[in-house]
């Protein structure tokens, strides 16, 4: 095994022992195996926070485990190496799984990291690598997106819908997002979209038909779920897509097939994990979004900082809407 550092036998990490609100996320110190054959061991910078980290510890999403460690995302650098490994400690490498992220130090299997180009930092890889990726699988693939659409995205002001507006108007097609409030409206406008609907305030279907002179939308994008998923559907013209990401306000509930007939529309519920099967496919994608982080036609703003042990904290903002953009959970003073 191959050693930049000291080889730490303990990381500092957030569990949670049962499902619930983010008052079940607690610290502990768990124990730390070295890595074996094909793996890293990695020191964490920066620790991704998503939509997906409340999911998994409401017990919405199955544990994969009887102790979840929350985290979906996270960057930081290789200290140590398995055998048969390539990288060098001192690698800067990101990673997207599902879960256990929420960790100061990881093993990871070396074929599922991301080498970050230069430029790419800690934090902006940990705030935007699952938010891009799924942005990067919606347009290109789940509901590909063509220069002259018109594409509606609920929760334009989020870490995923800056991310949408900015990357549909480079297609040359027409965004239009929700959002909650004038703040979110004025961030959503200076990152790609044509139009924006307050939706407490708006009739967002309506809106859409009068913003389109009564076309309605190509595409739909929805992360929001319960109380979007109807004025998603009514905001679609003929075979238009509707696509359900996510669902930040709950499941949907009282949908039926045939909910899909009027105007021949379809629906599609993807999840970005499916979308990144094999290295080739991982890598392909990780690339087209780094490309447009380079070159100027995605830009994504400064992460929110909390430290690892405040992710409680962090969990609540999240689940409140009182975040904008993207967040990030920052270890301090790993111990070893």
């Amino acid at each position: 095994m191959a050693s930049g550092a000291e080889i730490p036998t303990h990381t500092g990490a957030i569990i949670a022992r049962k499902p619930g609100g983010a008052e079940v996320l607690e610290w502990a110190e768990l124990p730390l195996a070295p890595p074996g054959p094909g793996e890293v061991l990695i020191r964490h910078e920066a620790i991704g926070l998503n939509f997906i980290d409340t999911y998994f510890r409401s017990g919405l999403y199955p544990w994969p485990g009887a102790v979840l460690i929350p985290g979906a995302e996270a960057a930081g650098v290789v200290i140590a190496v398995g055998e048969g490994v390539t990288l060098k400690p001192g690698a800067r490498v990101a990673y997207l799984e599902r879960t256990g992220a929420d960790v100061h130090y990881r093993v990871m299997p070396a074929d599922r990291l991301f080498l970050l180009p230069d430029g790419i930092t800690a934090d902006l890889a940990a705030s935007v690598l699952l938010k891009g990726l799924t942005a990067e699988a919606l347009v290109s693939t789940v509901a590909p997106v063509r220069e002259g659409q018109v594409v509606l995205v609920h929760a334009a002001a989020g870490g995923v819908g800056l991310l949408l507006g900015q990357w549909i108007a480079s297609l040359g097609a027409r965004a239009i997002g929700t959002v909650g409030s004038a703040e979110k409206a004025r961030l959503a406008l200076d990152h790609g979209y044509d139009a924006v609907i307050e939706y407490r305030h708006e009739d967002v279907a309506a809106r859409v038909a009068d913003l389109t002179g009564g076309a309605l939308c190509d595409r739909v994008f929805d992360s929001v779920g319960k109380d979007t998923w109807r004025g998603s559907l009514e905001s679609l013209k003929p075979r238009g897509h509707l696509v359900s990401f996510g669902q930040a306000s709950g499941p949907i509930t009282g949908f039926q097939v045939s909910d899909l007939a009027k105007g021949s529309k379809t629906l599609s519920r993807p999840v970005v994990f499916d979308y990144l099967t094999t290295q080739e496919e991982r890598a392909a994608r990780a690339a087209a979004l780094f490309h447009r982080l380079a070159d100027g036609r995605l830009k994504a703003g400064a992460a929110a900082r909390y430290r690892l042990q405040d992710a409680a904290e962090a969990h609540r903002a999240l689940e409140s809407r009182a975040t904008s953009g993207a967040a990030v959970l920052i270890p301090e003073n790993p111990s070893l």
